[in-house]
């Protein structure tokens, strides 16, 4: 195989150490290389930069296995040109199985140029993708809670949703906090807790919450109340951060909002994915295979499986 790059190095990630394997020399000449263990602490991260700095190093390679790489890229960004490779892509040839082998194999692909990187996006858009994922994620968590809401107050026989159509609006809050903190709800306090757009008339609200609620249902009901209201609060907060790191892409968040159906938060999760910078893909094609909108191809013998 010919070599393109002069020095370059491998590194095989653990959750407790890295080896390296580095290989430098001429290009028309068999390398010469360098073989060390670090721990994965910071200490040891910075010890393995300035390691591969003696060397000259130019480029470095690692597996994407699971989230141990992630510190190592961390420590090593901005000092070398990294390449995070993906692990079915560089797989060694069976019975040749140890950490200093899978190191060697990783800078002699790597020296060849044989690696193609995944992407790997600048740090405030991996910031962004935790912060959207994680807000996707308690979204959820509300949904979950919300429909144990609905499932308690069909079991007390309260026919909210039978008036409202959706009870976790304003007037549908207040109706909620009354039931839960066992008030007494008559048809005066209803006027004042019902906004005047709703269709449903204050009688039939009244008969819809004349259920059989017990203590265990207000229980149950609180204790799901305290947790959406915990869950909202901190989507506000993460809400507040995805703002302050979008605002350098405002320009781009408008113009990926003129696709028909994409809103503000579905925009953030385009910029969060994907990046701005679209030169990191070598086509349309790439970007949509990446983005998981892309169907794979099974092809055997002349037959397409599905």
């Amino acid at each position: 195989m010919e070599a393109m790059i002069e020095r370059c190095a491998g590194l095989d990630v653990h959750q407790e150490t890295v080896v390296a394997c580095v290989l430098y020399g001429s290009l028309d000449k068999k390398p010469q290389k360098a073989i060390e263990t670090f721990k994965t602490t910071t200490k040891g991260l910075l010890s393995l930069s300035d390691w591969l700095a003696t060397f000259k190093v130019t480029d470095v390679v690692m597996e994407s296995t699971g989230v141990y790489w992630k510190p190592v890229w961390n420590i090593l960004e901005g000092t070398f040109h990294l390449i995070l490779a993906n692990a079915k892509h560089v797989k060694n040839v069976p019975g040749r199985k140890t950490d200093v082998k899978d190191a060697e194999w990783l800078a002699q692909l790597l020296r060849c140029g044989l690696i193609e990187g995944n992407f790997v996006p600048p740090e405030d858009i991996r910031d962004l993708r935790d912060l959207t994922r994680y807000r996707s994620k308690l979204i959820g968590h509300r949904t979950s809670e919300r429909n144990r809401i609905h499932k308690i107050l069909q079991d007390a026989n309260i026919k909210l949703t039978s008036v409202f159509t959706d009870i976790f609006g304003v007037s549908g809050r207040c109706i909620l906090a009354a039931i839960i903190n066992g008030e007494k709800i008559e048809a005066k306090d209803l006027e004042k807790m019902v906004d005047g757009r709703i269709r449903a008339s204050i009688d039939d609200i009244a008969e819809a919450i004349n259920g059989r609620i017990r203590r265990h249902h207000r229980d149950m009901l609180r204790y799901h109340w305290e947790h959406i209201t915990y869950l909202e609060k901190n989507i506000d907060d993460i809400e507040e951060q995805i703002e302050q790191l979008l605002t350098p892409y405002r320009k781009e968040m408008e113009l990926i909002k003129t696709i028909p159906g994409v809103n503000k938060d579905s925009s953030a999760v385009f910029i969060a994915e994907m990046g701005v910078d679209m030169s990191e893909f070598k086509s349309a094609k790439h970007l949509a295979s990446w983005a998981g909108v892309s169907p794979g191809n099974y092809e055997s013998a002349g037959k397409k499986n599905k």
